[in-house]
């Protein structure tokens, strides 16, 4: 391990595992806390092409997020938005299912375009967190195409469909990702993850079925993360029973999984060095095997994604010391 700062901190680089609202809270404040030594490795799989133009729904909710753009009330999207262009969609009979805000529209003509010449993807995000400000590497989590499918009780439905057009409704069954054998890790990603300074690896409270497991299912990159010389710390997208938002709780009880700080731990088996959990879920947490850290996960306020970021790094750090991870 690196030697640590007369602060108390480990220099080195962090990498975050992370998909959308929730993660990008807590990639946030790892943001500001850590700047340029900050890598977030953001799930793909619920890109798709509509209208003609290729979105990543999960990139982009980082990208406004880091760089003091997205819309907090919504959740998603861009603050201070219009919506003239889907207005006259509607008018015209087009599709407007899936919102694409007038400010939010150009990036996505802008990102189309670039891909469309030949550029990668992973180029073209870290060409936009610049323009945004943004000091941290974003980094999807492949440039190869995956694709998230919803196998429901209505049929297979391509993961936008089953999020935003059906509201997750339907029941789901299994999730699958289309094209993920093919995939691989960019090197931006193997460069950050195999990095000697490295100093924690950080599994953001994003839907593990949803938002993680499309990027432990890119070939090579589960075990980019095993084989690390760093601590592996997640947050529980869970507070006593429930998700703050989305649909984790409800895809979790329609598999038959309990909403607990024991299913958390079990479903990252064999990765986690340490949880993180709330207050509220700290006796149920007491009882795993892995080394536990229970504080305030909700993140209202920026001050609290703050605060959950300090708190998860000073728990990786004290796991990064020889006697706790020999525990």
């Amino acid at each position: 391990m690196t030697a640590r700062q007369k602060d108390g901190r480990s220099p080195g680089r962090v990498v975050a595992l992370c998909g959308g609202v929730g993660g990008a809270k807590l990639a946030f404040g790892l943001d500001r806390l850590l700047g340029d030594n900050l890598t977030v490795v953001v799930n793909t799989a619920d890109d798709f092409e509509h209208l003609g133009l290729m979105i990543s729904p999960d990139i982009d909710t980082v990208l406004y997020t880091l760089g003091g753009l997205a819309d907090r009330e919504r959740g998603w999207g861009r603050a201070n938005e219009t919506w003239h262009f889907m207005t006259s969609l509607g008018e015209l009979g087009g599709e407007t299912w899936f919102n694409l805000g007038d400010r939010d529209l150009a990036l996505h003509v802008w990102r189309t375009q670039a891909l469309r010449s030949g550029q990668r993807l992973t180029a073209v995000v870290a060409a936009a967190a610049r323009r945004f400000g943004v000091r941290s590497h974003i980094a999807p989590m492949s440039d190869d195409p995956v694709r998230t499918i919803v196998e429901t009780n209505e049929g297979a439905l391509p993961f936008q469909r089953y999020f935003v057009g059906r509201r997750c409704e339907p029941r789901l069954r299994a999730v699958r990702f289309e094209g993920a054998e093919r995939a691989r890790p960019s090197a931006e990603v193997i460069e950050a993850l195999q990095s000697r300074s490295l100093r924690a690896i950080v599994v953001c409270p994003s839907n593990p079925y949803l938002s993680v497991d499309p990027i432990f299912a890119v070939p090579g990159l589960r075990d980019l993360v095993m084989e690390a010389h760093a601590p592996v710390v997640a947050v529980s997208p869970l507070i006593a029973g429930a998700a703050i938002k989305g649909p984790t709780a409800k895809i979790m009880a329609e598999l038959g999984v309990a909403t607990s700080p024991a299913a958390i731990a079990e479903h990252y088996r064999g990765l986690l060095d340490g949880l993180v959990v709330d207050w509220a879920d700290e006796a149920q947490a007491r009882t795993l095997l892995i080394a536990v850290r229970a504080t305030r996960t909700l993140m209202a306020e920026d001050d609290d994604k703050l605060k959950l970021a300090g708190e998860t790094l000073a728990f990786a750090d004290e796991l990064a010391q020889p006697t706790a991870r020999s525990q």
